[in-house]
């Protein structure tokens, strides 16, 4: 499975993952909801299970995603300054037609 990461991400992702909440613990990206021909996803720490396939990036962050979850496949992680902080996670090679901001 694919996962990117945007320069803005990566630096984030390392802070989160420095926290004591983070402890022994890898990002997840997971499904929120499904709309049929598109998902939402968020972040959250979590620990690895069978189903899981920890994705190398080429920032240096490993990140969990569900191998039953063909919508995973292929998430790009971005973080934005502006106009508000905040990560956007879309799947291009899923979306038919532009993306969804959160």
């Amino acid at each position: 499975m694919k996962c990117k990461i945007n320069k803005n991400a990566a630096k984030v992702l390392k802070e989160m993952l420095g926290s004591e909440e983070a402890e022994g613990k890898m990002l997840r990206v997971f499904i929120t909801h499904m709309h049929g021909d598109h998902a939402h996803y968020d972040l959250k720490f979590d620990t690895p299970t069978e189903h899981d396939e920890i994705v190398k990036t080429d920032k240096g962050i490993d990140i969990l995603l569900d191998k039953r979850e063909e919508f995973l496949d292929g998430v790009w992680i971005k973080y934005f300054y502006v106009p508000e902080e905040q990560f956007e996670i879309t799947n291009p090679s899923k979306e038919g037609h532009g993306h969804h901001h959160h």
